[in-house]
């Protein structure tokens, strides 16, 4: 039931999402996720575990399946990415799946919602939209939480990530909307106070991250284009020899 109600969530995610902070938003950049960059996706998953899953858990992948698949044995895994225990205060398992331990009466009456499974959250979403989310909080004394965002305007999520970002405002410019009528829009940001990475490295520990939720998304999906690029090249080695085949067949017909 819990993973039923966690799809059909990813699935309202963009009708929500688009609604709510619907308009010209920025950032508005495109990124590429290199499925074979085992190292970037490493580091997005350390990311992920040390900012990100306090609140959002990814419930549909195990420690040890991922682990397999981004070449992370299991001592690595228990040494540097499983911080939980279990209800009886053991450490999880590698063989756990990915939750965490925050009770959702709790979180909705913290963050008025309870944070979203992530699993999902690439292929509802898209790796382009998150990619500029995370990069998209900026100051704003007038949120709960002190900030806004770019792309999701009135966000409702704290800027988990602004000490390795730091703390930025926009800037203002203007457009023409379809009536010829001007709009002010945001077209860049300064920095008003430095984080703990420069503009460069912030932009890719999240390209990291995102290619992380790309994969959690997903986990088949190089295996799938794997298999499926070899059964193209046997059918088509197939499709030669039976050609030949039905040309020796029938050759004294013709």
């Amino acid at each position: 039931m819990k993973k039923t109600l966690i799809l059909i969530a990813g699935l309202l995610l963009p009708v929500i999402g688009f609604a709510a902070g619907g308009g010209a938003s920025f950032p508005n950049d495109d990124i590429t996720i290199d499925w074979d960059d085992k190292a970037s996706m490493q580091r997005g998953v350390r990311t992920y575990v040390n900012y990100c899953m306090g609140c959002h858990e990814v419930s549909y992948s195990r420690y040890n399946r991922v682990g397999a698949d981004l070449e992370i044995d299991d001592d690595q895994l228990m040494q540097n990415l499983i911080f939980t225990t279990d209800k009886y205060g053991e450490k999880t398992k590698v063989g756990a799946l990915m939750t965490n331990t925050m009770n959702a009466d709790y979180a909705a009456e913290a963050f008025g919602i309870v944070p979203p499974d992530l699993s999902l959250i690439a292929r509802s979403r898209g790796v382009d939209w998150l990619y500029n989310y995370l990069r998209g909080f900026y100051v704003d004394e007038s949120r709960p939480y002190g900030m806004n965002n770019g792309v999701f305007e009135k966000v409702g999520m704290p800027h988990v990530l602004a000490e390795l970002q730091g703390y930025q405002v926009p800037k203002m410019g203007t457009r023409l909307n379809s009536d010829g009528e001007k709009y002010e829009v945001i077209v860049g940001f300064d920095i008003v106070k430095p984080g703990s990475l420069s503009p460069s490295e912030y932009d890719q520990t999240i390209h990291d991250l995102v290619g992380f939720l790309d994969y959690v998304s997903e986990p088949y999906r190089q295996t799938r284009q794997n298999v499926g690029t070899g059964v193209l090249i046997f059918l088509f080695l197939f499709l030669i020899l039976a050609y030949f085949l039905k040309k020796e067949f029938w050759k004294d017909i013709h």
